[in-house]
């Protein structure tokens, strides 16, 4: 229902994570640099739902012990269901999956100031994510406009970033419409997920009511929205698309499928934001009979191999990525130590992944083996 975090040449990348009942955020601490003989200590943000303490958490990671430490309770904000950083690591956004926002009727995005020291969270703002329900926020690579999925509304909107990180009135905003071959999950346009491009001309969301990944041309100097021609790539009929990632070449796109728990991979052709159809894959181990819906998808830093979350299953599956052709073919089904893994992410060195349980209530740290791309418990 979000990127990379490691400072380096003076540039973030972050990496997000998201549970129905827990988020993470990963980004580098300022108290520890990476040395030769040293690792780094990150800041976590764990954004949670429910009946008490509804808001975020913070942590720090530490590579050495790999261990996390309690923060506390750094902001009270209803139902974070997302969250994003921004590239300088001073604001961190959260997508309120709510439907009400000031009498509105849409949802909302805060924003927070962090205080890299101590990890301390402030509110700077909170404003209309223009749509009901958003399940999803991301950032453009300038870092000057804030995508947003609207998951009950079914729309999707760019919000500007102003000077003090505080998010502007949107500036581009569209209204999905159709359905598709569920009439319980798909009567209607469900957008889950919503991110721009390696190169900033396109935004692409994944629809999980339509079954398509729509493609728009995105303008960063104004934050507006148009149609790509051709202005969609369609999976198949009932597997309800719900997060997608690019390889890290640029050449390949490949799109969870809640439903049908399954991965859809196409190739990409960067000019023309063109989606070609290669493959679709389960995420289940051969002959698993149970419930399952899938959750997220990432690939790591190397484009070798992809990881995905099962939910109901409870294992993160893995697969070898063909560097000429794309296609996946599956490695393992690693278990979570947990129920119900919503999101995941990488740390920023890519030697870990942080898994959010939302069934058991619990965030889990495996370890990456980055030759092999297998995962082990780090207990």
């Amino acid at each position: 229902m979000n990127k990379n975090g490691a400072l380096k040449a003076g540039r973030y990348w972050f990496v997000s994570v998201v549970g129905v009942f827990a988020l993470l955020l990963l980004l580098p601490g300022c108290q520890t640099a990476r040395a030769t003989d040293s690792h780094s200590q990150y800041l976590v943000y764990v954004g949670t739902r429910g009946k008490h303490d509804v808001g975020i958490y913070g942590y720090r990671f530490n590579e050495d012990t790999e261990k996390l430490t309690s923060l506390g309770f750094e902001a009270e904000t209803a139902d974070p269901f997302s969250l994003v950083a921004s590239r300088d690591g001073r604001s961190l956004y959260a997508a309120n999956i709510i439907s009400n926002f000031k009498d509105q009727g849409t949802g909302s995005v805060s924003a927070f100031a962090i205080d890299r020291q101590t990890g301390k969270l402030t509110l700077v703002d909170q404003v209309s994510s223009g749509g009901a329900g958003p399940a999803y926020v991301s950032m453009d690579r300038t870092g000057r406009f804030l995508l947003v999925a609207n998951y009950t509304g079914g729309s999707v909107a760019v919000l500007p970033v102003r000077e003090d990180g505080s998010p502007g009135k949107v500036t581009g905003f569209v209204q999905h419409s159709g359905s598709s071959e569920d009439p319980k999950r798909q009567a209607s346009p469900h957008p889950h997920a919503f991110n721009v491009s390696p190169d900033n001309r396109f935004a692409l969301a994944a629809d999980l009511g339509l079954d398509k990944l729509l493609v728009y041309q995105f303008n960063s100097t104004t934050g507006s929205l148009s149609p790509a021609e051709p202005p969609y790539a369609s999976v198949k009929r009932g597997s309800g698309p719900r997060h997608f990632v690019f390889s890290p070449n640029g050449k390949f796109v490949y799109v969870v499928n809640e439903m049908g728990s399954t991965i859809s991979v196409f190739s990409y052709d960067a000019r023309s934001a063109t989606l070609h159809d290669l493959q679709m894959i389960s995420t289940l181990p051969e002959g698993f009979a149970g419930e399952n819906t899938g959750a997220e998808v990432a690939v790591d830093r190397s484009g070798k191999f992809l990881y995905a979350s099962n939910r109901g299953n409870d294992t993160i599956a893995v697969f070898a990525i063909s560097p000429r052709k794309g296609t996946l073919t599956p490695i393992e089904y690693a278990p979570v130590q947990g129920k119900i893994p919503g999101m995941f992410a990488f740390d920023p060195s890519g030697d870990y992944l942080f898994v959010a349980n939302q069934g058991s209530d619990n965030v889990v740290v495996l370890r990456v083996n980055q030759k092999t791309g297998r995962l082990t418990p780090t207990g």
